[in-house]
């Protein structure tokens, strides 16, 4: 059975799969949808040309799974950037 997901969650997964320092692990946590789901998800919501970039940028990437990282910190943070909670910016 697959669950109905929002426009804007479609586009939230979507915005992170791009992002290369978001992984798999990260979008399965908040959305619950496995790497072959976002795979799928992706496939079906992108141009064709999009989608074979997007495969090739990210096929291999150590940054897209959590267990092939070699660092501990996820990210730099500036000091200036609002704090994200479950998908949800805090205001200051």
């Amino acid at each position: 059975m697959k669950k109905e997901i929002s426009n804007l969650d479609i586009d939230r997964i979507i915005e992170m799969a791009w992002e290369d320092r978001t992984t798999f692990e990260a979008i399965q946590l908040q959305f619950g949808l496995k790497e072959q789901e976002v795979i799928d998800l992706m496939r079906t919501e992108m141009k064709a040309s999009s989608f074979k970039m997007w495969r090739e940028r990210v096929q291999g990437r150590k940054t897209k799974h959590e267990k092939l990282r070699n660092f501990t910190e996820g990210r730099f943070k500036c000091s200036r950037q609002r704090q994200i909670n479950n998908n949800k910016i805090s205001k200051r």
